[in-house]
C-alpha cells in the first residue's frame, strides 16, 4: 500500500517550515505529500442572515487559494508528488479525519487510506494562544495513532 505524509497547512511560518521538513522526508521515503488546509465553516447564527451558502463557499475557496500559493511553490520546486486538499470545519477534527484517526485503527498507524505520518508546525495563525504548541497541534498529538512530527519555526540568523 502506498503511504502518504499529511501536512496541515495554514500559511504560517511554522507550516512552511513543516512543509520543508515533509519534502525532505517524502524524498527519502519516495512518498507523496498531502497538504491539507482547513477553513472555518463560518456557520454562526449571524452569517446565515447576511450570506448565502454559495458566498461562504466561494470565500472559503478564495482563502484556500491564497494560503496554498506558498505551499505550491515549495512543492513544485521540490519535485515531490503532492495533492492539495481543502476541508471545512474545526482544524483538529478535520486533520484527524483526513488522517483516518478513530477508535478502530490499530496503534502505530493512522489509516487504511495510507497516511504514514503527520508533519505539522508547532503553532499556527492564532495569536491568542500562548505556549510552545498551538491548540491544533496539541490536539492532534493527543489523539493521533501514527507518528506526529511537530516542527518549530527556526528564525533566520
Amino acid at each position: 500500500m502506498k503511504k502518504y505524509i499529511l501536512v496541515p497547512f495554514d500559511g504560517s511560518k511554522n507550516a512552511i517550515e513543516a512543509l520543508h521538513w515533509a519534502v525532505t522526508m517524502a524524498k527519502a521515503l519516495q512518498e507523496k505529500i498531502i497538504v491539507l488546509n482547513v477553513q472555518s465553516s463560518f456557520h454562526t447564527a449571524h452569517t446565515k442572515i447576511f450570506f448565502n451558502e454559495n458566498t461562504i463557499r466561494d470565500y472559503q475557496q478564495q482563502l484556500f487559494q491564497e494560503i496554498i500559493v506558498s505551499a505550491k511553490k515549495v512543492l513544485e520546486d521540490s519535485g515531490v508528488a503532492y495533492e492539495l486538499k481543502l476541508r471545512i470545519g474545526d482544524a483538529k477534527d478535520q486533520i484527524c479525519q483526513e488522517a483516518g484517526i478513530d477508535d478502530t485503527i490499530e496503534a502505530g498507524s493512522c489509516s487504511p487510506n495510507g497516511v504514514r505520518m503527520i508533519i505539522m508546525g508547532s503553532r499556527g495563525m492564532n495569536p491568542m494562544l500562548g505556549g510552545v504548541l498551538g491548540s491544533v497541534s496539541y490536539g492532534v498529538v493527543n489523539v493521533a495513532q501514527c507518528p506526529v512530527t511537530i516542527v518549530p519555526y527556526s528564525c533566520p540568523e
